[in-house]
């Protein structure tokens, strides 16, 4: 083969040339070499918290107040169950209450003056009653003894003598219903009364919060992901009527290796990016790092197999505007103090 003369100038070109090429390669290197040192890379997917919101009662749904994507706040009313028959049960424990309470405040209060005016009343026209039946029984006693039974009969005797023991004995109930009434209720009676009235306010209380159950509020404020549910439809606390996604906090779940989860530190600050929003970084910060490795094989014997082990870790991410979405892939980028980056 003749051989090729290349000209004194063309090879310096060439030379220069080559020499820009790999001086550029090995600043790019250098560059990206530096850059990796000062950061570890994670990859993840967007997660958040989802609850499944049942009833907590079985009747007919008589309202659906929200729809899927909507913003709901806490305590907000979501649907509404059919309270035809709860009311009138509700009123029914209420009344009961009520007439309770006035049977235990009529025993704590005792017998009214009135009523202990009439009882004494009683005792005295039952002493007027009692000693007229005695003066006449001795009076006919007196009689038959001084004509020896002659001036009236055993029988007239008798029967002046039961009605003496008869008003006597008036005498000493009228007496009793007196002191029963000065002394007041038993004690025993009082708790009776209290104790039903503790349980007609139990019954009623829970009316009262199967009344408040029929609206179903949301626990906390939220996005409703699913409305399950629609209006004549019977549900019951086994079946959700709506899902709804808790978007604060978010977080991306994401794994760390072995070899570098001793530079992963919760509280760490991270940037998470996402391939929706080209350019931009949402700030965030690592809340969880798992103490247990994923995948774990059951028996560890070389390093090779101890450095692939990962850890899962969970990086809190700021999303004000609601952008990020369940499931949606994210990058997170954790950079590393300058000792440990040296290291």
């Amino acid at each position: 083969m003749p051989h090729m003369h290349i000209p004194g100038g063309r090879r310096t070109a060439i030379a220069l040339a080559v020499g820009l090429v790999v001086a550029a390669g090995v600043g790019w290197w250098i560059t990206h070499h530096a850059k990796r040192a000062k950061e570890i890379t994670l990859f993840g997917n967007v997660d958040l918290r989802q609850i499944e919101l049942p009833f907590n009662g079985a009747e007919r749904i008589e309202a659906v107040l929200v729809t899927e994507g909507e913003r709901v706040a806490r305590g907000q009313a979501l649907a509404r169950l059919d309270t035809g028959r709860l009311e009138p049960e509700v009123a029914q424990a209420a009344a009961e209450v009520a007439a309770q309470q006035q049977v235990l405040n009529k025993l704590r209060r005792g017998a009214r003056p009135e009523e202990i005016g009439q009882a004494r009343a009683g005792v005295a026209q039952g002493l007027v009653e009692a000693n007229n039946a005695r003066s006449r029984y001795e009076r006919l006693a007196e009689l038959a003894q001084s004509s020896a039974g002659r001036a009236l009969s055993r029988q007239d005797l008798d029967d002046a003598r039961a009605a003496f023991e008869a008003a006597q004995a008036r005498l000493t109930v009228n007496q009793q219903a007196l002191r029963l009434q000065v002394i007041g209720p038993r004690g025993e009676d009082i708790a009776e009364a209290a104790a039903r009235l503790d349980g007609a306010r139990a019954q009623l209380a829970l009316l009262q919060r199967k009344l408040a159950d029929a609206v179903l509020r949301a626990p906390t404020n939220a996005v409703v992901r699913s409305r399950l549910v629609e209006p004549g439809e019977i549900v019951t606390p086994q079946r959700a009527a709506f899902s709804l996604a808790i978007v604060d906090p978010k977080w991306v779940r994401a794994y760390v290796t072995e070899t570098d989860l001793g530079r992963v530190r919760p509280g760490t600050k991270a940037t998470v990016t996402v391939d929706a929003f080209t350019g931009r970084g949402f700030e965030g910060s690592v809340g969880f790092i798992s103490p247990v490795a994923e995948f774990t094989p059951k028996t560890v014997q070389t390093a090779d197999l101890r450095t692939s082990l990962v850890y899962e870790v969970r990086v809190f991410v700021k999303d004000p505007a609601d952008e990020l979405r369940l499931g949606m892939p994210a990058t997170v980028h954790l950079p590393l103090a300058a000792k440990a980056a040296a290291r």
